[in-house]
């Protein structure tokens, strides 16, 4: 097993998806030339967060993870990089919005998605009307730089959470 150096990126974002992608990738491929090899984006990076208040367009944000708009273009990214990104997105499975997240190997395999198990809902963060609990179970994944728990921002406040990963 290599060493693991994890960045966390930051950055603004727009209501351009083309734009909040490429930004994204220019992080991904700064913190890879700076030694990461776990590199985590921004949740729902696609987007500005718009689950502070209940408008029925934000569900044309949500995409099938079959086919999706940026998840090949991150596994692409992934592999040449030779990093691991656990990429966030807004997933939609058949009737249903989820807060997902997609496991992304260094090798640029798509390993798995875990969905945010906790659903906050009260002023600014309207996520209940988007999204239901996940129910994929919090997951573990094994990497070469080592083993990889995914919580989604709510999730954190569970201790059931921390347990498991």
């Amino acid at each position: 097993m290599s060493l693991s150096n994890v960045s966390i990126i930051q950055m603004s974002l727009t209501e351009k998806l083309k734009t909040n992608v490429e930004k994204a990738i220019h992080f991904v491929e700064l913190a890879a030339k700076s030694g990461s090899n776990i590199i985590l984006l921004p949740e729902l990076f696609e987007n500005h967060y718009f689950c502070q208040t209940e408008m029925d367009h934000h569900f044309n944000l949500a995409h099938e993870v079959e086919g999706h708009p940026f998840i090949s273009q991150f596994q692409n990214l992934a592999k040449k990089l030779n990093v691991v990104i656990p990429l966030s997105f807004f997933e939609k499975s058949g009737q249903h919005y989820y807060n997902s997240l997609a496991f992304i190997d260094n090798h640029g395999e798509f390993k798995g998605v875990y969905r945010k198990s906790h659903i906050p809902d009260g002023p600014c963060y309207e996520e209940k009307y988007y999204f239901r609990p996940g129910r994929t179970g919090f997951k573990v994944w094994k990497t070469e730089f080592g083993n990889v728990g995914i919580g989604i921002c709510w999730d954190q406040w569970f201790p059931e959470c921390a347990r498991a990963l």
